[in-house]
């Protein structure tokens, strides 16, 4: 059964801003992501650098063979040691869909933000 930690007050993590916090062994980052909050572990299933430290960021999808387009704009997380991106919401890789970053789900409870580890 996870146990909820209360994390900080909703108005203490701004929009598009992340927090850092440490429950038990694990650093987790919390995210706000366009007034959802979201918690991910801070280990990229990569190489294992700290995922959350990296930019929040969108990315380029091609649209054809000559076209870009700027797409997910502040809903991704780029690992600062090697670019991979993951999707903020659940974790996802980006370039490989197979892969995904360990999150946690996240409630909020009397104008707190809880990370249910």
């Amino acid at each position: 059964m996870a146990k909820k930690h209360v994390i900080c007050k909703t108005d203490e993590l701004p929009l598009g801003e992340r927090k850092i916090v440490t429950i038990g062994s694990r650093s987790i980052g919390v995210f706000n992501l366009k007034g959802e909050y979201f918690a991910m572990l801070n280990i990229c299933p990569h190489q294992g650098a700290p995922l959350c430290e990296g930019p929040i960021c969108g990315t380029n999808l091609t649209v054809d063979e000559y076209r870009y387009e700027y797409a997910h704009e502040d809903e991704l997380v780029r690992c600062s040691r090697h670019g991979w991106e993951f999707n903020i919401r659940d974790g996802t890789a980006f370039e490989d869909p197979k892969i995904k970053a360990k999150t946690y789900p996240v409630s909020v409870e009397d104008g707190q933000v809880v990370v249910h580890v």
